[in-house]
């Protein structure tokens, strides 16, 4: 395990523990939280590495527990072949050791993601569309996975708008959470940036972000789960601004 000082533990437990509930409650933004808190304090490639167990886990755990897992996975499988290379091609951009402009680009790549969560409408991508777009909106979602380590953008809102019914989407959703973190975790190790210290650390940050999701389901059934993500996307957006402009410092 790294040689870490007791504060910076206990803030990656910590971010973890956060990270979790939001995922509990919302159903996602585990490593987007995650990496956006992370990235306060620790480099992009760093904090990646952390969240690889955490991420896996708890999306296996959503993708398995859907409704039809093979019409899924036939329906999707072009986006996750796209999302894969993407990432293995983006990875070169984080571990470059350009670390300020990772972390603006990963701010940038919150700050976006939570404006338009807020203030864009639904929108329906017309089926005869689909087979020309996933593979597009894959690519970028990898590229963009690869270099800031974010899953989201623009994967979310692109299978948001295929039609799913709720328990698909969910499912659909895992799908891609966990093949961008197989990417991701690939991408790092042919890099020679994922160690073994890292996967010791990962490890220990899967039973907060357990924890965080078991309090976030029972947060569910307190505070309405629209107000939660509401109030998280504008936290979400404070952050990404905050790290957009770390370069400019």
């Amino acid at each position: 395990m790294p040689n870490l000082d007791t504060t910076t533990l206990l803030m990656i437990l910590t971010t973890f523990i956060v990270a979790g509930i939001v995922k509990g409650v919302t159903g996602m933004g585990l490593p987007t939280v995650a990496m956006g808190v992370l990235g306060l304090f620790m480099p992009p490639v760093i904090a990646a590495g952390l969240l690889i167990l955490p991420s896996f886990i708890t999306n296996i755990w959503q993708l398995l527990a859907g409704p039809d897992f093979r019409a899924i996975v036939k329906r999707l499988w072009p986006m996750m072949i796209a999302i894969a290379l993407g990432t293995l091609i983006g990875i070169r951009l984080m571990t470059a050791g350009t670390g300020v402009w990772t972390t603006s680009a990963l701010g940038l790549c919150l700050a976006v993601y939570a404006a338009y969560s807020l203030l864009a409408r639904p929108i329906s991508i017309p089926a005869r569309l689909e087979p020309k777009l996933s593979p597009i909106m894959g690519l970028v979602t990898g590229l963009l996975t690869g270099g800031t380590g974010i899953f989201v953008v623009p994967a979310v809102p692109y299978i948001q708008s295929l039609g799913f019914s709720r328990d698909d989407l969910v499912q659909a959703l895992g799908l891609s959470f966990t093949i961008s973190t197989l990417a991701l975790a690939a991408g790092l190790a042919s890099q020679n940036a994922f160690h073994v210290e890292h996967l010791s650390l990962s490890a220990l940050a899967v039973l907060p972000a357990l924890l965080g999701m078991w309090l976030g389901q029972k947060i569910r059934h307190i505070v309405s789960p629209a107000t939660f993500r509401r109030w998280f996307l504008i936290c979400l957006l404070v952050l990404g601004c905050e790290l957009s402009l770390r370069a400019f410092w």
